[in-house]
């Protein structure tokens, strides 16, 4: 079960990419995030409570409590989450979804950096779900004032 826990606390091995192993999580996510924008929207929320469910349980039981490098299951659900902000996978919108949530993930601004500081499985995956959740709302709110700069 350890074994287990620890494939899907790294997501199947981007925890393992070379220097920023966020940056590997977040770019596995958003390419497998495409596909998810093309289906109905209820594909990309189940896949996001996965990553997340999922998330709380393999980094409790493989004991990666402190947020290690190589766990990266937490930028999956996140970078997941800002691409709910997306209408569809446009070269523009995937962008600047990536480059924003790296952004907030890495500088860890307000909240974020407030979860990043929690202990324990919730502690290790509230930071990137808050600044996903950051991320798609600047998104909406981008798509609102400026309708089609992200299609």
């Amino acid at each position: 079960m350890l074994t287990l826990a620890r494939l899907v606390a790294g997501f199947f091995g981007c925890g393992r990419f070379p220097v920023t192993p966020g940056t590997g999580g977040s770019l596995a996510a958003l390419l497998l995030g495409i596909p998810l924008l093309l289906l109905p929207r209820w594909t990309l929320l189940l896949a996001i409570l996965l990553a997340t469910l999922s998330g709380l349980w393999a980094v409790k039981a493989s004991g990666a409590e402190d947020d290690p490098g190589w766990v990266v299951i937490d930028e999956v659900a996140g970078q997941w989450i800002a691409l709910v902000g997306l209408t569809g996978p446009s070269p523009a919108g995937l962008a600047v979804a990536f480059l924003l949530f790296r952004l907030l993930d890495v500088t860890k601004l307000g909240p974020i950096g407030w979860a990043d500081r929690q202990h324990g499985p919730l502690g290790v995956m509230l930071d990137d779900v808050i600044a996903g959740g950051a991320t798609a709302l600047f998104l909406w709110t981008l798509r609102l004032v400026w309708p089609g700069l992200l299609d």
